[in-house]
């Protein structure tokens, strides 16, 4: 499916000494390749964290509520962890494909690893983390179009797109004192063009398309939800254009259904949430700007992702009200909303940052055991999602009265990964697309 490397790229840290980040090393080693002065730990440490923290909520989360993700409205731990992904997709984009630039590699050759890793993750989405009781580990019965693999490849095609065609800019050696504040932002205004009509696409199809026995705008769940006045209202218009457009090959087990007892299906990872998703990722990508256009200015780098995590988490509290449900749009994982999008931002700015700060500026930590995971996180996901109930990571539980059992098995289970992860790090063993 993909290339397999068996080179390591060398990891420098000079632990207790405040120091700023290579940018070249960065970028180089984020594009696979390798980066000799040093490189920027905190990427692959937050990604090992998010996947680590997927894996042992795929699992089961011990059997705990906050482990879980919510039913419709709200956020628990278990809802955090995949848009943080989706963040790092974007901040990664921006540092590979400066230095791909900086070595001379043409649009031509981008546009065809481009095209080459987005078709290989959408296979892996299809094909191997499908899966029917009735017809095995392939369902074409049942193939569940929409699906986590799916929607990242596509982000990060998108988001790639956009970073070849309207993300190539030099910096400006002298402009401006109010455009040099700002210049990580003005140079690339055709990419927030595009990024601002997608979120106007996004908000005119959720609150002006007409959905047959809906009110506009219905952001509910449908079922006996809302006093049970629209059962068949499950996700409002996302909801109805997933259906229209698949059928019933959606999402089997969603946590909704137990709850508000809904009747038609709905995929959490369907098209419209895709829309926001770029969003999501597109904020990423500004965190990576940040690095390139402060290199070596580490309180600058940090002081932005402190700006931009206050913008967005404001925007999320006016958004949302501060409330579960009763917001101007409320925060929701399944519908991918815009409040959940500038939530998750926030966070992603905040926990990037402080993990840059700890571990590449002042080296106190240096990412274990989550940089493990995080270098070679699509052998864990796809590792995880085919073997993880099958021994030894899991097995059958004999006392379910309380939690200690689960909790041990997908602790172990977890651990067992990044186990795996450290020892294939050992051997220097990455799988790449």
């Amino acid at each position: 499916m993909g290339a397999v490397e068996r080179r390591v790229r060398p990891i420098v840290s000079v632990p207790g000494r405040s120091r700023s980040v290579s940018l070249e090393a960065a970028e180089a080693a984020h594009d696979g390749g390798e980066a000799k002065p040093s490189r920027l730990l905190s990427l692959d440490a937050f990604r090992g964290l998010a996947l680590t923290v997927m894996v042992f909520v795929n699992y089961g989360g011990g059997g705990y509520w906050f482990f879980q993700h919510a039913p419709w409205n709200g956020l628990t731990v278990a809802d955090l962890v995949m848009p943080w992904f989706v963040f790092i997709i974007g901040t990664s984009v921006v540092l590979a494909f400066s230095s791909m630039q900086r070595r001379g590699v043409g649009r031509l050759q981008l546009l065809r690893k481009i095209t080459w890793r987005t078709v290989v993750l959408l296979i892996i989405g299809f094909c191997f983390l499908n899966y029917s009781p009735r017809d095995g580990p392939l369902s074409w019965s049942w193939l569940r179009i929409p699906g986590v693999l799916q929607r990242l490849g596509f982000t990060y095609f998108v988001l790639s797109l956009l970073q070849t065609f309207w993300g190539q800019n030099q910096i400006p050696e002298r402009a401006p004192q109010w455009r040099s504040a700002a210049q990580d932002v003005l140079l690339f205004w055709p990419q927030w063009l595009i990024i601002i009509l997608l979120e106007t696409l996004w908000l005119c199809v959720t609150f002006l398309l007409p959905v047959p026995g809906c009110p506009a705008g219905y952001l509910g769940a449908g079922g006996i939800g809302d006093d049970g006045l629209y059962p068949n209202c499950t996700g409002g218009a996302a909801g109805h254009i997933d259906r229209w457009m698949f059928g019933d090959n959606m999402y089997r087990y969603p946590t909704w259904k137990e709850m508000y007892l809904t009747a038609l299906p709905f995929d959490p990872e369907g098209i419209l949430g895709t829309i926001n998703s770029i969003v999501m990722g597109f904020l990423g990508m500004q965190a990576g700007k940040i690095i390139v256009f402060y290199k070596g200015k580490n309180i600058h780098i940090l002081c932005r992702y402190l700006v931009w995590a206050v913008i967005l988490g404001i925007s999320a509290a006016i958004l949302s009200k501060c409330t579960r449900d009763g917001g101007f749009i409320p925060v929701n994982k399944n519908l991918w909303s815009l409040s959940y999008v500038t939530a998750m931002g926030c966070f992603s700015f905040l926990l990037l940052g402080a993990m840059f700060f700890i571990i590449d500026v002042n080296g106190w930590w240096r990412g274990q055991p989550f940089l493990y995971p995080g270098m070679n996180s699509i052998f864990v996901y796809v590792g995880h999602s085919l073997l993880g109930f099958y021994f030894p990571f899991s097995w059958e539980i004999g006392f379910q009265q309380s939690h200690w059992e689960l909790l041990l098995q997908n602790l172990w289970g977890s651990g067992l990964w990044v186990l795996i992860a450290f020892l294939l790090f050992k051997k220097k063993f990455f799988l790449k697309i």
